[in-house]
């Protein structure tokens, strides 16, 4: 039986640190191949940028799946993707996990930010309580129909809140199941 993505990026990430540079095309993906890194990951900024636009969530669900899907078809690596907040509740998020999935890539991540989303990289994010964000990682969870496929949890608490914060977040995402916690922001290296 073939090796599905979701389960070679989990023999990556449970061996240590795997190291996934952003791509945003399928050209950018082959040099990031070419050049040895065994994941590649697909930025929403990149996306977004490459249709001229700022990443503030006006690209949507269909957008960001068929990118991640030309990606994923491009290489051989694990292709992780950003998903921005899960394009809405719970029941969105488990549609959104059901798309990607058949966009071929191993890995997404949903985001704890409050709609409309900013870029990671911006000032002015504010994020959802997080009670609302674990409902989301279980409906994540509950919609995946490969147990390998990662559902990856981010928190970008870190800039409006600070550390603490952020800190309890990933816990929390942790605890109600996600595969990977994902604090953004992050700026020293004592934090990380």
């Amino acid at each position: 039986m073939t090796e599905t993505p979701g389960a070679r990026l989990r023999t990556l990430i449970d061996g240590g640190l795997a190291f996934a540079p952003f791509v945003f095309d399928g050209l950018q993906a082959k040099l990031a191949e070419a050049a040895g890194f065994e994941a590649v990951y697909m930025t929403g900024f990149g996306t977004a940028a490459s249709y001229g636009l700022p990443d503030m969530g006006l690209l949507g669900r269909a957008e960001m799946s068929a990118n991640a899907g030309r990606i994923a078809a491009a290489v051989d690596v694990p292709v992780i993707a950003d998903a921005d907040t899960g394009y809405g509740d719970e029941a969105s998020v488990g549609h959104t996990v059901r798309v990607y999935e058949r966009s071929g890539v191993a890995a997404m991540h949903i985001e704890d930010q409050q709609w409309p989303k900013r870029c990671g990289f911006l000032d002015g994010k504010s994020v959802i309580p997080a009670e609302e964000m674990v409902l989301k990682v279980k409906a994540a969870l509950a919609a995946r129909s490969d147990p390998d496929f990662v559902i990856i949890a981010r928190t970008d608490a870190y800039a409006p809140n600070g550390w603490d914060d952020a800190m309890d977040r990933a816990r929390r995402y942790y605890a109600a199941g996600a595969d990977v916690v994902f604090v953004d922001g992050l700026k020293r290296r004592e934090d990380v």
